[in-house]
């Protein structure tokens, strides 16, 4: 990969949790040197609820890229953002979605890459005893991946139990919370923070990796980095009777920095929709 054009190599990473050994090694064939700035990220929310997350994971993302460039006086930012939960659809499944956003002060705009999947090892169940947690210490990667414990009838103010790699820390948290719970259970929860999950920290290696290839890419008009996908384009026709559908036909391509746009074929080169997806053969 070709270095950026960047008159200062620093990116701003702002983290409490250990990301930089997962981002670090996807940017520097570009030049880019990620440099972690101890801001308290969990100000701007926790994955355990204690604390509400204020807005789109997006934003988020940005904030937290913008607090560690004033922190750090870069001009360059970098911010993870996760969330976990059962698949909408699917409930049992659980789902992980991770986004990283590359703030670029020097060129004026914002880079973002992410990604859905079910890489995760995120569960949640309440408990009376530690004993009833047995089947989630087996299943869900502990003690290489921590896990937290909390009253299962949360109130603001109550103790969460984070980090935990031990059985009898799990044990004595569950007792604990269990005790302070209305109901008398305690939710014990796999800890989704990236350093203390590394089934996370894999998945943000991998989006960083992308994100470097993305940068790596100058727009075709501007030559700002970061040239890359920015949405869909509907209207796949139909195989049989050629009407656009509601699926992509091509993807949109833009810079954030100058607008530039262009249309892509589709990354997979379908070119034409199931007639099921056709709202004239099957309305």
């Amino acid at each position: 990969m070709p270095s950026l054009p960047y008159p200062d190599p620093r990116v701003a990473l702002a983290t409490l949790h250990g990301k930089a050994d997962a981002l670090a090694p996807a940017f520097a064939p570009l030049g880019l040197r990620i440099e972690p700035v101890a801001i308290d990220t969990d100000a701007l929310g926790t994955f355990s609820g204690d604390i509400e997350r204020r807005g789109p994971p997006r934003d988020v993302a940005i904030e937290k890229a913008r607090r560690g460039m004033a922190a750090a006086g870069t001009r360059l930012g970098i911010a993870t953002e996760a969330s976990f939960g059962p698949d909408p659809i699917l409930g049992f499944l659980p789902v992980h979605h991770e986004l990283i956003a590359f703030v670029d002060d020097v060129h004026g705009h914002v880079v973002v890459v992410e990604a859905m999947g079910r890489d995760t090892n995120w569960q949640s169940t309440a408990v009376r005893s530690p004993d009833d947690a047995e089947p989630l210490l087996l299943s869900s990667g502990f003690p290489e991946h921590a896990l937290l414990v909390r009253p299962n009838r949360f109130e603001p103010g109550m103790a969460i139990a984070k980090g935990l790699v031990t059985r009898e820390t799990v044990s004595a948290a569950i007792r604990a919370a269990a005790a302070a719970s209305a109901d008398g259970l305690a939710r014990v929860e796999t800890d989704m923070r990236a350093h203390v999950n590394p089934t996370r920290m894999r998945r943000i290696a991998a989006l960083a990796r992308e994100l470097a290839d993305r940068l790596a890419r100058p727009c075709p008009a501007c030559g700002a980095p970061g040239f890359g996908r920015a949405g869909i384009v509907t209207g796949l026709p139909c195989a049989d009777c050629g009407t656009p559908t509601d699926l992509a036909r091509a993807e949109r391509h833009a810079c954030g920095a100058c607008g530039h746009a262009e249309e892509h074929p589709r990354g997979d080169g379908r070119t034409s929709a199931d007639p099921a997806a056709c709202p004239s053969c099957n309305p």
